[in-house]
């Protein structure tokens, strides 16, 4: 069902297809995290991806996303973006070094239904300062899904993914051209989640709609520049970057994180946030 504003309200039904969907972006990340390591290309991790898919008979979200859209049909499963890449950096030939910084981002399809989520991951040993930028980036997603509730608005996520980046004094740039999204029967829906804002404001957050919720943050720039392949966004002064994402939905219940393995029941749990699942 469309509701106002256009955005999709899914019966519980529907919910548990995108849980399924998104048991396979957690199974994905899972896997290419612990895959990740010196001399393993992007490339290498994409397959692996696509391997995941199969076995789980998924779809791929990304996959020839931007067709006729003007956008040249994204050519893999998963975006990886190394170090100052910050989103849609397509898997190719790069090999993986020590330090890297990593992000991955990822989408599944199970019968219709879609789930998104992105994790950030170092190779080998990280640098002190990327591994706390992941963290801050990490704890900004979990601090925006905290403060979403039936009745609660759009604003007050954004106004948590902001106040949570910065409570800290190193000077990050939060990403401000990209936000998050509405998901459902299409990856990108009404309405935007944005990670800036201000709490009480935008469109009311009601039972049956599903969130993208994704802080993209850099050590440095707030700005991001689109790189020749008309893909891959890295930050303009060449800092790095970290990208967390989830999809969610809020339950009468509580809070049910819907591309997390257990639900998002250890993280809500030890933030004294109610975990709300629909029952199988």
């Amino acid at each position: 069902m469309i509701g106002r504003r256009g955005i999709e309200i899914k019966t519980p039904d529907q919910l548990r297809l995108m849980r399924r969907a998104g048991q396979v972006v957690a199974e994905v990340h899972r896997a290419l995290t612990d895959a990740a390591a010196p001399g393993v290309t992007t490339r290498d991790l994409d397959e692996l991806a696509r391997d995941v898919l199969a076995r789980r008979g998924a779809q791929s979200s990304f996959l020839g996303y931007g067709a006729g859209w003007g956008y040249p049909p994204y050519p893999a499963v998963t975006c990886i973006s190394v170090n100052e890449e910050i989103v849609h950096g397509i898997p190719g030939g790069r090999v993986l070094a020590h330090g890297d910084l990593v992000s991955v981002d990822f989408g599944a399809i199970v019968d219709g239904w879609h789930g998104d989520g992105a994790v950030t991951f170092g190779v080998g040993d990280l640098a002190a300062a990327d591994a706390r930028l992941s963290e801050v980036t990490r704890e900004s997603l979990w601090a925006g899904i905290g403060a979403a509730r039936l009745g609660g608005r759009i604003g007050d996520i954004s106004a948590a993914v902001e106040a949570s980046v910065r409570a800290h004094p190193e000077n990050y740039g939060l990403l401000r051209e990209y936000s998050g999204h509405g998901i459902g029967s299409a990856m990108h829906q009404p309405p935007d989640v944005p990670n800036e804002g201000r709490a009480g404001k935008g469109p009311r957050i009601v039972e049956g709609m599903a969130l993208a919720i994704e802080p993209m943050v850099t050590r440095g720039s707030s700005e991001g520049v689109v790189l020749d392949d008309e893909w891959t966004v890295a930050s303009s002064d060449g800092s790095r970057a970290a990208h967390w994402e989830h999809t969610i939905t809020v339950t009468p219940k509580g809070l049910w994180v819907l591309t997390a393995l257990d639900g998002g029941e250890s993280e809500l749990v030890a933030r004294g946030l109610p975990f709300g699942p629909l029952a199988d």
